[in-house]
């Protein structure tokens, strides 16, 4: 059994609200037992896209930023929105050297990823990257206040087994990354 007999069929969609950066639509479907589920929300985000960040000096890239929604500082690895037509891992190259001033060469997939499936429509693809060399100044978008953070693998693993690192997403990241540098 592949599970397919456990996919909903969809009867209709209604938008109440698009944006840039969220949309929100309210979606019929039928159970495959036949149950109607009426009024079941999913939010469309865009395709995301983070990196786990090593410079040439082996030190693993952070920032730290306020989140509103959750109203915390929240420490994270890189990352950001991939643009329409965008692959992922340019979206990564240009999010790194915008949001670190860092620039990287060798990119090696990690993950893909269903940040909330049950309300979320989106994915995340992560990546480890290796090599970063400072190049330039931060290039932040006028809503980003971001500070950079230079960590090694070892605090990495202390912040994680001491839950300093909240966003799901990013743990989840910094797992298969340690795996794949056989850190854990």
């Amino acid at each position: 059994m592949n599970g397919e007999e456990l996919r909903w069929k969809f009867i209709s969609s209604k938008y109440i609200h698009k944006s840039k950066w969220a949309t929100l639509r309210v979606d019929t479907c039928e159970m495959p037992n036949g149950v109607i589920v009426d009024d079941y929300y999913v939010l469309e985000y865009d395709t995301w896209v983070n990196g786990v960040a090593i410079t040439a000096d082996n030190e693993v890239l952070m920032v730290k930023q306020y989140r509103h929604a959750a109203d915390i500082i929240s420490l994270e690895i890189p990352g950001g929105v991939v643009d329409e037509g965008e692959e992922p891992v340019h979206a990564l190259r240009r999010e790194l050297l915008e949001e670190t001033g860092y620039q990287f060469d060798d990119f090696e997939f990690l993950c893909r990823l269903c940040p909330n499936p049950s309300t979320g429509n989106n994915r995340v693809y992560s990546y480890l990257a290796r090599g970063g060399i400072l190049v330039q100044e931060q290039a932040l978008d006028d809503h980003e206040d971001i500070i950079v953070e230079k960590y090694t693998i070892a605090e990495i693993k202390q912040l994680l087994l001491e839950n300093k690192i909240e966003q799901a997403m990013h743990c989840t990241s910094l797992f298969y990354a340690l795996n794949k540098l056989g850190a854990l």
